[in-house]
């Protein structure tokens, strides 16, 4: 179990971190807030009043073709501002479309509300990329590399209760209340969640040292044995870094998030058209899953320690293989929660253990480049599958495509063991 003494003690952690790692757990306890209500329920609305699996794969995809457009130039914009307060205005200007999801049910019809949603997350891809790109590097620039895999077991922890919780009440609420006056409730609780966590973001200030490295001088483009090209494409793409060890980590993760997305669409199809569970149904489906989540962060500082972010990372994607496959083999809705119980335990290993995986292979100096072209991958990835994975899913089936999604996600675990 977590040892919250522990978390919250003067001596557990240095007086000079004590409140930047406070608030990055705040930040993703309100972050958990919603992604437990807008962010979960969102799909399934879209899909109760009558989106294709088509238009549920634009939803994220329409963010995935902005971020690509959008990682490289993001990425060189963070090289020369202070890390904080970017993250902090790009968050504030990324989630106030949540604001606007709130009066869309009174303002249209089905159909205009489905392709005004879609276009909502397309604007909200541009602030979005800078705030995903700027968010990693000042959490490798605030938290020390012996910390972190704490801090990220903690935040894993903490969004997991909160989640947990909102789940429960939005699954709640959803069922007791009117429609479509209920998923407007959700809507405003995952804008509170929302602004509440880019106010604690606000506080996470950088470390000393990578305040003075920034006053030093400006950071060199690129790893020093890589030869520079003189064109100016060249350095502006930044393809350099496809020349470095990064190119490995780049191509696993690759496969790992396009296995991963190409189910995503495909469940909330799944949930409410073959299972028909009920929100509440899908709140403590979901709730289970993140309790689980919870249960597995408890270990991953321990298990980090012994094995490393690397097999960590591709132990636990093999094991979130068995997500996909069990739900697509699922009749009832006590599949369904036994299969949350067990997905929750593979997540909250990978949700843990990726995000260091990827920074301990960035090289200090020039985190904002390499998490872009990271960014660029995944966006990538989430482009195609979110297109890909409900066109499968119509041709062959919604079971078979989820058993085949499941088997892709081992596979792609075994490459991060493997080439990663």
């Amino acid at each position: 179990m977590i040892n919250l003494k522990k978390v919250f003690s003067s001596q557990a952690v240095p007086s000079e971190y004590r409140s930047t790692f406070m608030n990055l757990y705040f930040d993703m306890g309100w972050f958990g807030v919603l992604s437990g209500s807008a962010v979960n329920f969102l799909n399934v609305y879209a899909t109760r009043i009558g989106a294709t699996g088509f238009q549920v794969g634009l939803l994220g995809a329409t963010t995935a073709v902005v971020s690509l457009l959008f990682a490289i130039p993001a990425g060189r914009w963070l090289e020369n501002r202070a890390r904080g307060r970017a993250v902090f205005w790009t968050s504030i200007i990324y989630r106030l479309g949540f604001l606007l999801y709130i009066p869309l049910p009174w303002l249209l019809n089905a159909s205009g509300q489905i392709w005004s949603y879609i276009s909502l997350s397309l604007f909200m891809g541009i602030p979005l990329i800078a705030f995903t790109v700027g968010f990693g590097s000042l959490f490798a620039e605030s938290v020390p590399s012996e910390w972190r895999a704490h801090v990220a077991g903690i935040r894993n922890g903490v969004l997991s209760i909160t989640f947990m919780i909102t789940s429960l009440v939005s699954g709640y609420l959803l069922d007791h209340l009117p429609f479509p006056f209920n998923y407007q409730v959700i809507f405003f609780i995952g804008f509170v969640g929302a602004s509440m966590s880019s106010y604690h973001l606000f506080f996470v200030k950088p470390l000393p040292s990578s305040e003075q490295a920034d006053q030093d001088g400006p950071r060199p483009s690129i790893l020093p044995e890589v030869q520079i090209s003189t064109r100016r494409w060249f350095s502006t793409i930044r393809a350099d870094i496809w020349s470095t060890r990064f190119k490995s980590t780049l191509l696993v993760m690759f496969a790992f998030h396009l296995a991963q997305y190409l189910a995503l669409p495909v469940f909330p199809l799944y949930f409410v058209r073959q299972l028909r569970l009920t929100d509440q149904n899908l709140g403590i489906g979901t709730a289970l899953f993140y309790l689980t989540v919870l249960l597995g962060s408890t270990q991953l500082n321990r298990l980090v320690k012994r094995h490393g972010h690397k097999n960590i990372t591709g132990w636990g994607v093999i094991g979130l293989a068995i997500y996909p496959v069990l739900i697509g083999i699922s009749g009832q809705v006590w599949h369904y929660y036994v299969t949350s119980i067990i997905g929750g335990l593979a997540w909250g290993l990978v949700g843990g253990a990726l995000v260091n995986y990827v920074l301990e292979n960035c090289p200090d100096n020039d985190r904002p480049a390499y998490l872009a072209w990271y960014n660029i991958i995944l966006n990538t990835a989430i482009l195609v599958s979110s297109l890909l994975g409900p066109l499968i899913a119509e041709n062959i089936g919604l079971s078979v495509a989820l058993i085949i999604f499941g088997l892709l996600r081992g596979l792609a675990g075994i490459s991060i063991l493997k080439w990663g």
